[in-house]
């Protein structure tokens, strides 16, 4: 491979700094950019077909049309026996108009983010050459474009990964940057479950790669992440549509309610006019959730962005939030997982320098962290091998044997894995048993540490102890998921004995211990039988299955494509324990739906206590006119202008989202009723009343 030539066009140094500054100077002005777009598009959602798809502010939209035409000819519906009509009509209509417009620009503004996150990454994106490798091994330069699946290519230092692929040959550092914001180069080899797989868009920056294409121009991972953070592809969740049936149902029965006052308005001689009408129907109706409801989803969405996740919908994080039991693996979750050796156990005679010989020669074709640590302890406690890899076979680790080593030249077989394994292994050459290893086991497990038995053909020559450490605070994490209702299962490889030690630790409510790929399955689907959300995280081929049962499944952006393609949800930092904060935050979108939900219709019990007594003020409910507003007209401007500007005021929070609280639902009912329903209550009297003094002081009615 060093013979090749480096041929693409990559910018020089000076170039690329260039880049980053301009790059630094687009994500200043990115605010003011977000801002101006989202009143651009809030205008373009006033579109018809795009109105109808929030029928709450669907119905204030044709309220808008009718009140604008009879401002026009406002004896369009009858006479009028008002003062003024035009003008109390065109200001209820600009009042109106800018209801509707305050609820685009609030999505407009959610979109906003996404879609400058995308414009980010499809900066990133580009057309290069890429060499392209032949079965003959010849190379020919090819723009990116035309790469299909199952395709070869060849890139060096300074080169774009042109596509989507996996390692197949070589070993180089990639600057993965433009994906994750991480600055640190990521180290991609051939072999590995999980570092094998590489990003289009990509760049390496030391030695050089053969890989394998995986995705179609225009497929790869960058491209599913611009279409899903721009929102083409954001499609309303179940609890959305739900929320959305209600509201529409809600509108039918306001509208009724409506239309059946002017008889009541005529037995009772109260003259009522259409634009009064449409200002009581508006004031019914929840405007204030229906305009915010989906900009409270697509916040969610861009929440779990701004942690570096990337979900495939909308439904994926509403779901986080209902999540029931979270599966979590030990290793590197649970625990720091740089698992490494911390002390030889020599059993059946043999001495520290025997069993240290024969771990180096198990551990030797092993480039795992653990193995590499395996070596260093071997070759400190004077390990001396005379030994060529050359004339050596490796065996690879696999879930099926747990365990792996080196066949040595002759047939002789050297082994390292879990006790189980290497016990079964030794019983199958008619080697034999010891209480020795039993008691090295368990001495091992009680401290917490792993186990991994060594043998050389049918002699088990000790035992290695693989120590790992849980992570500083998860405990508390999991306590605050647990107040919640969530239920932790970690899931290890480790025996009975480190796992129940482990699970103690970290306080976690139930373990599987020596657990399978197969096993993941089995307690998703248990789960799920029991009516639970279950939530788990993965990387590997053997976790693809696992990942697409579950209903939250968050990949790790290091791991295979089939794992990516199996999960609903992407972590960028590729960082495990990211799942807690994702049902954190799942939760915390389906408290902010219900807090605003809330405040909502406690703002129309006020806003209807507000108007009612002023307009039939003939009927004798003028007694219940406890603001005392100055009259019918400007008690609806005042209403109305509230009304309006209660979007607006609510943005912050829809964008933000409620602050977070592990508390149970009962809890959780109680503080949204003592806050935002009680509040919801009290606000709109005082904003009405401050408004109604404003109009009344202009004079005008």
């Amino acid at each position: 491979m060093n013979s090749v030539a480096t041929t693409s066009k990559t910018k020089p140094p000076r170039s690329r700094q260039r880049d980053r500054r301009q790059v630094s100077k687009k994500k200043k002005i990115g605010a003011t950019g977000i801002y101006l777009r989202a009143i651009g598009d809030a205008f373009i959602k006033l579109s018809p077909g795009k109105a109808i798809k929030n029928p709450v502010m669907f119905l204030v939209w044709i309220a808008t049309l009718i009140t604008i035409a009879v401002t026009i000819d406002p004896a369009l519906f009858g006479p009028v026996e008002q003062n003024n009509p035009q003008l109390f009509n065109g200001i209820v209509s600009g009042i109106l108009f800018f209801t509707v417009w305050f609820a685009n620009f609030a999505e407009a503004l959610a979109e906003g983010r996404g879609k400058a996150q995308a414009d980010t990454l499809r900066s990133s994106k580009s057309e290069i050459t890429a060499k392209k490798l032949s079965a003959d091994g010849a190379i020919t330069e090819v723009s990116s474009t035309s790469l299909k699946q199952g395709d070869t290519v060849y890139v060096v230092a300074g080169d774009f990964i042109p596509a989507d692929g996996e390692v197949v040959m070589g070993v180089a550092s990639v600057d993965e940057s433009a994906i994750t914001g991480e600055s640190a180069p990521v180290l991609k080899e051939s072999g590995s479950d999980v570092a094998s797989s590489v990003t289009g868009g990509t760049r390496i920056i030391s030695d050089e790669l053969i890989i394998r294409i995986t995705a179609d121009a225009g497929k790869g991972f960058v491209d599913r992440m611009i279409a899903l953070v721009e929102g083409r592809e954001r499609h309303k969740t179940p609890n959305e549509i739900a929320l959305t049936v209600l509201l529409a149902v809600l509108c039918l029965i306001c509208l009724f309610v409506v239309a059946t006052l002017p008889a009541f308005a005529y037995t009772v001689k109260t003259p009522i006019n259409v634009p009064i009408l449409i200002a009581l129907l508006v004031a019914l109706i929840p405007t204030t959730i229906g305009g915010l409801l989906s900009t409270i989803s697509i916040a969610g969405m861009d929440r779990i962005a701004q942690f570096n996740v990337i979900a495939t919908s909308g439904r994926a994080v509403e779901a986080s939030g209902d999540v029931n039991t979270l599966l979590l693996d030990k290793t590197g979750t649970i625990t720091l997982g740089n698992r490494l050796a911390e002390d030889f156990i020599p059993i059946n005679g043999h001495s520290m320098e025997e069993i240290a010989n024969v771990a180096w020669i198990a551990s030797v074709f092993d480039n795992t962290p653990e193995g590499k640590s395996i070596l260093r302890l071997a070759e400190r406690f004077g390990a001396r091998v005379d030994f060529d890899p050359n004339h050596a076979e490796p065996v690879d680790f696999s879930a099926t044997t747990r365990m792996s080593g080196t066949n040595l030249p002759g047939g002789r077989e050297v082994r390292k894995g879990a006790v189980l394994a290497i016990k079964g292994f030794v019983r199958s050459r008619h080697g034999r048993e010891t209480p020795e290893l039993d008691l090295a086991y368990e001495r091992v497990s009680q401290q917490g540490g792993t186990p991994l038995a060594v043998c050389l053909d049918r002699e088990i020559y000790g035992v290695i102890h693989l120590k790992d450490i849980v992570k500083p605070g998860i405990r508390e994490r999991f306590d605050q998921l647990r107040r919640m209702g969530v239920r932790i299962i970690m899931l290890t490889g480790d025996n009975q004995i480190t796992a129940a030690v482990i699970a103690k630790e970290a306080g976690v409510d139930d373990f599987i211990a020596e657990a399978s790929p197969e096993d993941k399955i089995l307690v998703i689907q248990q789960e799920q039988q029991e009516g639970r959300l279950v939530a788990m995280t993965g990387d590997g081929n053997n976790d693809a299955p696992a990942l697409a049962q579950a209903n939250i499944g968050l990949a790790m952006n290091t791991g295979t494509q089939a794992a990516k393609e199996a999960a609903n949800m992407v972590d960028l930092d590729s960082d495990p324990t990211k799942l807690i904060d994702i049902v954190s935050i799942g939760k915390q979108l389906l408290m902010t739906r219900g807090a605003l939900t809330t405040f909502s219709l406690a703002n129309d019990i006020a806003k209807y206590f507000a108007l009612i007594p002023v307009i039939f003020a003939a009927a004798n409910l003028q007694s219940l006119n406890v603001m005392q507003l100055t009259n019918t007209n400007t008690a609806i401007l005042a209403v109305l202008t509230y009304n309006a500007l209660a979007i607006p005021a609510l943005i912050p929070l829809a964008l933000k989202g409620v602050q977070f609280k592990p508390v149970t639902a009962n809890k959780l009912l109680q503080r949204h009723i003592l806050i935002y329903g009680l509040g919801g209550l009290i606000l709109p009297f005082i904003a009405i009343k401050l408004i109604d003094l404003l109009i009344t002081a202009t004079g005008l009615f």
